[in-house]
């Protein structure tokens, strides 16, 4: 396939406003094209045909302008589109990209375009009514969830987005679940308002009852399905209509009106209750709006103005005690100027949000390295997050997580897989960096080793008198990002061994790249394994290692990554002694190991120490122990799957004097393995949370094939004229099971999978698994 590229002009006589220390403000081209007597007119929000905005024109506004946000959503709602027709708007590209013909600018890898999806973030940069919007466009499939965990780990706001004819669906409560966690403000735009079965009243129902927020509608559509043609704006009471002339087009020119009882009584009705009802809401959550209702307005609420009602709906969104509803059809041109007003004006810019970290660093730099591509020409480009001062090219940072010291050569600003060279970068703002040859996603940057010690020695001093070392106070300041354990595994192989080289090459800059991409060794045959989160993320690496790095690579079948665990408590001993040289290691152990009981898995082993030993035990012995106890726990002693949920007491150790660390860690491990073999072993498998959305045609079909799977069916929900199942399933039911489902259905229903937990196999399972790994069946 053709890469399609896009060119950008770039005016080298216009003197750059982009990262100066100034304030400038670009003015915008906006024509009233005509005007009446009724206070109607024709608005173009973006410049004129034929003059596309420089990337280099990007106005660099005080800080409470900047906006940095992410759109957010299930698959196919779409954010791709939407995020499409923002950059057309604002004036940064010439012509209307499509999903489905593969000449959108944020879907630029060559895996996106052909399949129509999103599988790596994308960021753009540009400006809308003096504000400077960074953007990251996310991808939607449960595989990729990593890249939405690790972008709104650095963004202020989000735009949700929905499929008007299906509400929430599973990846919709995923994402809503991270931007949860790391509470960020959101908009949500019901989007695909022109869909058939659009139903505004049932998306706005499911945002209430499934994702449990309160919804404030700002908006009313006019129409639904084939008659939405346009929107009406509750809180200023003004309709806003699409009147396209011909498919082609661009849905730049709309009128805007006041609404009027004269031109529909029933819709007028319908947003005056509206209205009222916002009001209402809005006073519950804010109370210096509350003050103002029941004083000057208590009488007639359509008195209340709406630049006081907008700055209260504001400061709910920001406390995060509401979510604005927002509509409108990214695909047929309507609805998206608005919804960026509605950016500029409800979603916080960067002073806005409150970081602990900051009080630390004062004005020295502060930034987070969240992602990492590779540039055949340029090597690794990092995108980093300003919180505090400033960066320039050419200059040294040091890496907290690394602790190393890099020099970065040039900055970039982002417009997908476009870039150009800024000059400085300052706080609140998103970038790539050139030159940082040992960052990677989750790792913090600061000016210098000293500033990073001065902060920390603030933050011990602010800890309310706890003694807490160094490396403690700066872990404190990190917040990385967390990387969900790969399900899937197979074997990678190069077409011969001249090749092995360059495939560890390609593999490690994949895994930089993408950090829920796991490369190891096989001990026992020498082969390379490969793990990832899913069928299509496995899939992907495999088309970018041939296409990109132009290895034919060979995989094998995919397995399923299960883990161990112990049935019963039990106890060991273990002697390890042994003469090296003129030296004698001696070592002594005696462990205990119990299951674990608790909700949440536990990977990682709980270590503890008998009274006795914890009294007697050396510091420097102590990092030994507990470095053969993990070990051990790697690879279990049944199938080779890491251990998981067990306590492990230390109930003796006994050292010669003369013993290494490396014995003492040797001897912990080889008694370790023989009280789990004690304990009896259970295998753990993955089990998945299943989305079916299906016609009540196939709905049979489809439950008799989850009953062979080993399926559990917790609910059938209704969705418009669909049926959507929900069960748990074993994900080694499930290879190959979209194909089955298509076959099932004739390809009309769709699904979505996502890990919930690990339950133990039954007896009889175990002892077939067992049979399987051993090539007995």
């Amino acid at each position: 396939m053709l890469r399609i590229t896009r060119k950008f002009l770039v005016s080298a006589s216009k003197s750059s406003s982009l990262c100066s220390e100034h304030v400038y403000f670009r003015k915008t081209n906006t024509r009233i094209i005509s005007v009446t007597q009724k206070n109607c007119r024709l608005r173009n929000y973006s410049s004129p045909p034929g003059d596309v905005k420089s990337l280099r024109s990007v106005i660099n506004p005080h800080i409470s302008r900047i906006r940095n946000i992410g759109i957010m959503a299930h698959i196919d709602a779409g954010k791709t589109t939407t995020t499409e027709r923002m950059l057309y708007y604002s004036g940064y590209i010439r012509t209307l990209g499509d999903v489905d013909d593969g000449d959108t600018v944020t879907d630029f890898m060559v895996q996106e375009r052909e399949r129509g999806i999103t599988i790596q973030s994308a960021a753009v940069t540009f400006d809308w009514k003096d504000y400077r919007i960074n953007l990251i466009d996310t991808p939607g499939h449960v595989d990729f969830t990593v890249e939405v965990e690790r972008c709104l780990r650095v963004l202020d706001g989000a735009v949700a987005v929905f499929d008007a004819s299906a509400g929430v669906e599973a990846q919709t409560l995923t994402v809503w679940r991270q931007a949860d966690k790391h509470q960020i403000p959101r908009i949500c735009f019901l989007n695909k308002m022109d869909k058939n079965r659009a139903s505004f009243t049932y998306a706005v129902e499911s945002i209430k009852q499934k994702l449990k927020t309160n919804p404030l509608l700002l908006q009313l559509p006019i129409g639904e399905a084939k008659t939405f043609r346009g929107l009406v704006d509750v809180v200023t009471k003004e309709q806003i209509i699409w009147k396209p002339t011909s498919d082609l087009d661009d849905g730049k020119n709309f009128e805007q009106k006041p609404l009027l009882e004269a031109d529909d009584p029933n819709l007028f009705q319908e947003v005056q209750d509206a209205r009222n009802t916002l009001i209402e809401q809005v006073a519950d959550l804010d109370d210096e709006f509350a003050e103002l209702v029941l004083g000057e307005h208590s009488e007639n609420f359509d008195l209340i103005p709406s630049d006081k009602l907008q700055s209260a709906i504001r400061r709910v969104t920001l406390a995060q005690k509401a979510v604005p509803i927002l509509c409108g059809s990214a695909l047929k041109n309507k609805g998206v100027q608005p919804l960026l007003d509605a950016i500029t004006m409800y979603l916080p810019a960067p002073n806005e949000r409150s970081y602990e970290f900051l009080q630390w660093y004062k004005d020295d730099l502060c930034a987070l390295a969240f992602k990492v591509l590779h540039d055949k020409c340029r090597g690794p480009l990092v995108f980093i997050r300003v919180y505090s001062g400033s960066l320039k090219p050419q200059s040294a940072v040091y890496n907290i997580n690394k602790s190393c010291t890099e020099r970065m050569s040039r900055l970039l600003l982002p417009f997908a897989d476009q870039q150009i060279e800024i000059p400085s970068l300052m706080p609140g703002n998103i970038a790539l960096t050139v030159g940082l040859k040992q960052s990677a996603t989750g790792d913090t940057i600061v000016s210098s080793k000293a500033s990073a010690v001065a902060a920390a020695r603030r933050a011990g001093r602010d800890a309310g008198g706890e003694k807490r070392s160094t490396s403690d106070v700066e872990s404190l300041l990190l917040a990385g990002v967390e990387i969900p354990d790969p399900v899937f595994f197979c074997t990678i192989e190069p077409p011969s061994m001249a090749k092995q080289q360059d495939l560890d090459n390609a593999l490690s800059c994949l895994q930089r790249e993408d950090p829920s991409l796991k490369v190891k060794l096989d001990p026992d045959t020498g082969q390379t394994i490969l793990c990832g989160m899913g069928e299509l993320h496995i899939e992907i690496i495999h088309d970018r290692i041939k296409r990109e790095y132009g290895i034919e690579t060979y995989l094998g079948p995919l397995q399923i990554a299960y883990r161990e665990t112990i049935l019963s408590a039990a106890q060991a001993t273990d002697i390890l002694d042994k003469t090296v040289g003129d030296k004698r290691h001696f070592v002594t152990a005696e462990l205990e190991v119990k299951p674990r009981l608790g909700e949440r898995a536990m990977t990682k082993p709980v270590i503890e120490y008998a009274a006795n030993v914890i009294e007697v035990l050396p510091k420097e012995l102590q990092g030994a122990v507990e470095n053969g106890i993990t070990n051990s726990c790697i690879q279990g002693p049944l199938l080779g799957f890491p251990v998981q949920d067990i306590d492990v007491t230390v109930q003796s150790l006994m050292v010669h004097p003369d013993t290494s660390h490396t014995m003492v860690s040797a001897c912990v491990s080889r008694c370790m393995q023989k009280a789990l073999k004690k304990a009896g072993i259970q295998v753990l498998e993955p089990l998945m949370n299943l989305e079916i959305t299906v016609s009540e045609d196939h709905l049979r079909a489809a439950l008799a094939d989850l009953a062979q799977r080993r399926g559990s069916i917790q609910e059938i929900q209704s969705r418009q004229d669909n049926r959507v199942v929900v069960a748990a399933v074993p994900l080694a039911e499930m290879m190959g099971y979209s194909t089955v489902l298509r076959s099932l259905t004739s390809g009309s229903a769709t699904f979505t999978l996502e890990l919930a937990s690990y339950q133990g196999l039954n007896s009889q399972e175990q002892s077939a698994l067992l049979q399987r790994r051993m090539g007995l069946v």
